[in-house]
């Protein structure tokens, strides 16, 4: 596996250390005589997870990689990345010390030394392997993740040293101030898009480095994990408020999986972003079933189709049957007698699905696309966005979808752009950087909603900030304002997902908070303490 010769260690009971040599190693394979015997079953035995453990270790380290392999329950998939480790990350003078076995999970730390071009640099890092039992011959195996080789890698993923795919870059927030994920941990994700994005663009020079180069089905950015020489950072500035940004870390750290987007409704400009959770950019590139939020764009629908209003008397009733399924609202509600506007503020599920006989299967998508620019796969923020989506559906599916469940899918970005398009009438498609910066086009809606639609949103949208399921968490926030909730069901889940999304004058903010129940409770207090503090610093 690396360079120069080492000695081997003797592989010891307990606790070992193993030192690899370079690839030298012969590539004979394990064979196995043929045996008759029944396929043993059953728990893994203490030995038998040692035993399998100690040879692959020391298989590896030895640079006998197609022996190492076929101690795996995926040899094609470990040769590879196996070979990759010396080859392609030049990860050379590796040692591996093993710890103690938890049942069939055995922990062990590895160094080593990257090397390229006559530059090296140490590394330590710890992982594990797990042993399983296979159901075809028995034996025990190391089940194969690349996780194994090294904890950052998921399947797909591979190991590289050379020179970085992009330059660095220093991105400032609007004051001018660097932004980093010392100052705000939520902004790894962002930070690393902003440099695939601009990193060339920004005049930046590339330096080597050990990097994680993504499979192509995963969603997050490359990641390096040792620099042995700085580049050139490039400069790009964005339009995060430092105020607001340091609020909204804040924020979600208060609530277990939350995430929240702050932006400005009138341009688009993305003034903050957060998640709880630090690895995976839920607020941008979520992909959730966003519930009773998106009775918005259904809402919108039902007034441009002139098939409802307001004040209209429109019955909730308890329960509602589509195409074979039985709806319920939460905690099995109704309203009996009252208006749609009474039951947007309620979000009373059965008041939008009963409409859906009047509906055709692609009338949900065309509204959420032409009027508020989801589910087109073309937003252009300066990182990596999911964008939405509201697909073609019918029967009972169609009827979940008005209500935000069934294929819809959206998350915070995507929900504060929706209150957005109703505070200002027109889709104006969020940023992080601004589009001169690239000349970058920037996605459109194809058409506006007229001002008599507006002004009933708008209607709907504050009697549930004033009365409704929104009214605790927006309370203290004066007026020229609306909000809804929502709570989205997931299999498996014992509590929903809670949303929330309002505006407040100019601004704008959206936030879901996982497993958490309902939006008002969870995320709601979220999105109006942000709210709260951009109104006070002068909107």
């Amino acid at each position: 596996m690396v360079g120069g010769m080492i000695a081997v260690a003797v592989v010891g009971a307990g606790v070992g250390a193993y030192a690899l040599y370079d690839g030298g190693a012969s590539a004979e394979a394990r064979t196995q005589s043929a045996d008759h015997k029944a396929v043993k079953k059953g728990p893994l035995t203490a030995a038998e997870v040692q035993t399998t453990a100690k040879r692959y270790l020391a298989d590896w380290q030895q640079g006998k990689v197609t022996q190492a392999a076929a101690a795996t329950d995926r040899s094609t998939a470990a040769a590879a990345l196996l070979t990759g480790y010396t080859k392609n990350a030049h990860m050379t003078g590796v040692t591996v010390t093993e710890g103690t076995p938890t049942g069939a999970k055995v922990p062990f730390t590895v160094k080593c030394t990257v090397s390229y071009k006559g530059l090296t640099k140490p590394m330590t890092y710890a992982t594990s392997l797990t042993v399983v039992r296979s159901a075809k011959d028995g034996k025990p195996y190391v089940q194969w993740h690349a996780s194994v080789v090294h904890p950052d890698l998921a399947d797909g993923d591979t190991l590289v040293t050379g020179e970085s795919g992009t330059p660095p870059i220093k991105a400032y927030d609007r004051d001018g101030g660097e932004l980093t994920t010392a100052k705000y941990p939520s902004l790894g994700p962002v930070l690393d898009g902003l440099r695939e994005k601009f990193g060339k663009k920004a005049g930046g020079k590339a330096g080597i480095e050990l990097r994680v180069v993504r499979g192509k089905t995963s969603k997050e950015s490359d990641k390096t994990l040792v620099e042995l020489s700085k580049g050139t950072p490039g400069k790009v500035k964005t339009t995060l408020s430092p105020t607001l940004q340091a609020a909204a870390e804040t924020q979600v750290s208060k609530q277990k999986n939350s995430s929240v987007v702050m932006m400005r409704a009138s341009t688009g400009e993305i003034l903050a972003v957060a998640n709880a959770s630090h690895g995976f950019n839920v607020a941008f590139q979520g992909s959730l079933a966003p519930g009773s939020t998106m009775k918005i764009v259904t809402s919108t629908m039902l007034f441009e189709k002139n098939l409802v209003t307001p004040d209209a008397s429109h019955p909730c009733p308890k329960t509602y049957k589509l195409a074979g399924w039985t709806f319920h609202n939460d905690d099995d509600s109704e309203i009996k007698k009252g208006t749609f506007k009474l039951a947007f503020g309620a979000s009373c599920n059965n008041a939008f699905i009963n409409f859906a006989p009047k509906l055709s299967n692609s009338d949900l998508t065309t509204e959420a696309q032409q009027v508020y620019g989801l589910g087109m796969n073309n937003w252009a923020i300066g990182v990596p966005t999911f964008d939405g989506a509201i697909p073609v559906q019918s029967g009972a599916q169609m009827g979940a979808s008005l209500i935000g469940q069934g294929g819809v899918r959206m998350n915070p970005l995507n929900m504060a752009s929706v209150s957005a398009t109703v505070d200002t009438g027109t889709f104006h498609q969020p940023y992080l950087v601004s589009p001169t910066v690239d000349n970058r086009t920037i996605a459109k809606a194809s058409r506006t909603m007229s001002s008599t639609t507006q002004s009933e949103l708008k209607e709907v949208m504050k009697y549930t900030a004033d009365y409704g399921t929104a009214a605790k968490a927006m309370a203290g926030l004066g007026s020229d304002y609306g909000a809804k909730t929502g709570s989205a069901e997931v299999d498996g889940q014992k509590k929903p997902n809670g949303w929330f999304t309002a505006y407040k004058g100019d601004l704008v903010a959206a936030g879901v908070v996982q497993a958490g129940g309902h939006g008002g409770d969870t995320a709601g207090p979220i999105v109006a303490a942000l709210l709260k503090l951009g109104s006070s610093l002068g909107g």
